[in-house]
């Protein structure tokens, strides 16, 4: 145990979030190359695990729940060097995450395909989130024991341990990922499945090296069979500290759901565009959430012991830190999003979509720095309810203006031409959609040329979307209307003479193109 009471306090900060901060670079690397190797598989993939990943959110609620009302209660008790409440109090908060756990498990189960089924934006993508889910979701519900041996380790100031046992955990996951996933060695390649079985196992391995840490005999929380039995009282006083951050946290997931819903017609690009992007937010959130975590320990050990000044300067502190990791981290994003997407993906509708995301999204970090801070200085008090309320208006300052203006005309066409790659629309267009040639041109014979663009480069591989392609004029009305159109001749001003290129291989080809 460290006494977190006495002694400077930016030196605990930086000593906690020290200890944090590797922890959670590895977790970084992790989501980064688990979602480069995912990547390989293709855009389905992708959005697949992103939509799977989204309950990620839900078990951060029920966790975050968890974790916040265990760590405040125990450093409460800390501060006030009461070491047998310390120590109820810890198994109390494990006969609770076995409760909660089990429940997720089976609700998870047994929801995991209408789930996917409602949040896919086409069969492959629902079939992959599925098989991702069944392995994705026994791992979550393990969590719910990691969360809450790790949450009063942080409170009585022990950040070593949980460093030491996260990052083995996450070296683990990171060396059999690859391996299930293409089926190195073994020659059974199992996909998607092959991402969440190495998550489960590194749990697993984590779990049982924590639960051996505290049957050691000396330690400070140890197991304690005769504190097991439920005690309602204390499970009250854990949920009302942890209630409003799990709520906070499952408003985020309806954000989620409600973002994946509004780009669900726009196809498993724009999914897939949005999930790097919420992917590279994590990432380089991490070091803040370090911070905040490093926080709640010390503030909450202060405010224990009734020292209120030191309470005051914790916040401070860590609210410089957290402004001036986020405004770098801002700049990045909003300077070069495109390099940082393009390391998961090379399609360019999916580049587009996270290049635009992260860019716009890029002017809240600061903010959104500031705000983790304040809600673990809350959490740390026992007091979370004015970071509900002001997650409850900024998600409702969202989400409400979001749905409406994706109910717009022309709010289609934009996200279209993000996820196209081009200045049309996204999917299937007739004549109608742009206006029809005027009929005059085609009965009296004249040559009218007709600029089309292609909807998407997946129809021709040969065909850059960033070129206007001319179909050359027919003399004859039906044919230049519905006859097959027998080449494109590149009509770009820096390549006028472009060799002609074959058509696309579709077999009703005025249903994709655009008239101008």
């Amino acid at each position: 145990m460290q006494d977190l009471t006495t002694g400077p306090i930016t030196r605990h900060l930086l000593k906690t979030t020290g200890f944090m901060l590797v922890t959670m670079l590895f977790q970084t690397l992790y989501f980064l190359i688990d979602l480069y190797w995912v990547g390989r598989l293709g855009t389905a993939a992708v959005a697949a695990v992103g939509i799977a990943g989204n309950l990620t959110f839900i078990v951060l609620a029920l966790t975050q729940m968890l974790g916040v009302g265990t760590t405040a209660v125990i450093s409460h008790a800390v501060g006030r060097k009461d070491a047998p409440e310390t120590v109820m109090l810890f198994n109390q908060a494990q006969v609770l995450a076995i409760v909660t756990g089990a429940l997720f498990l089976v609700l998870g189960l047994v929801t995991r395909l209408p789930y996917a089924r409602g949040m896919a934006a086409d069969a492959r993508t629902a079939e992959l989130a599925a098989q991702y889910l069944l392995w994705f979701v026994p791992a979550m519900a393990l969590q719910f024991g990691l969360v809450a041996m790790g949450a009063a380790l942080r409170a009585i100031g022990n950040f070593k341990t949980g460093m030491v046992v996260g990052t083995v955990t996450v070296i683990l996951n990171m060396i059999l990922a690859p391996f299930l996933i293409f089926g190195w060695g073994t020659g059974r390649p199992l996909g998607v499945a092959g991402a969440a079985i190495s998550s489960l196992v590194a749990i697993v391995v984590g779990l049982v090296w924590l639960t051996a840490f505290f049957r050691k005999v000396g330690s400070f929380l140890r197991f304690d069979p005769s504190a097991w039995r439920p005690r309602p009282a204390v499970w009250r006083r854990m949920l009302s500290i942890g209630l409003p951050s799990g709520v906070e946290f499952g408003i985020t997931t309806v954000y989620l759901a409600l973002v994946y819903s509004i780009t669900r017609p726009f196809g498993a690009a724009a999914q897939a565009g949005f999930g790097i992007g919420m992917r590279i937010i994590q990432a380089g959130f991490m070091p803040v959430v370090a911070l905040a975590f490093s926080v709640a320990p010390v503030a909450g050990q202060n405010f224990g012991a009734r020292l209120a000044q030191r309470v005051k300067d914790t916040f401070k502190d860590a609210a410089w830190m957290a402004t001036a990791l986020m405004l770098v981290f801002g700049i990045v994003c909003h300077l070069i999003p495109g390099p940082l997407v393009r390391v998961f993906s090379k399609d360019p509708a999916v580049i587009a979509v996270g290049t635009e995301y992260l860019r716009i999204i890029s002017f809240n970090y600061v903010a959104a720095g500031l705000v983790f801070v304040a809600s673990s200085t809350f959490q740390a008090m026992g007091n979370t309810v004015p970071s509900l309320i002001s997650s409850v208006v900024r998600i409702a300052l969202v989400a409400i203006p979001g749905v409406i203006v994706s109910r717009l005309p022309g709010s289609k066409n934009r996200i279209g031409r993000s996820t196209s790659g081009s200045s049309q629309p996204s999917g299937p267009c007739t004549p109608q959609d742009r206006g029809s040639p005027p009929s005059g041109s085609r009965s009296d014979g004249s040559r009218f040329a007709e600029r089309c663009t292609l909807r998407s480069a997946a129809f021709h591989p040969a065909l850059r979307p960033d070129r206007n392609y001319s179909r050359p004029p027919r003399r004859s009305a039906a044919s230049s209307i519905r006859g097959p159109c027998p080449r494109l001749r590149c009509a770009g001003p820096r390549n006028p003479r472009a060799p002609a290129l074959p058509p696309a291989p579709i077999a009703r080809r005025d249903r994709f193109w655009t008239w101008n």
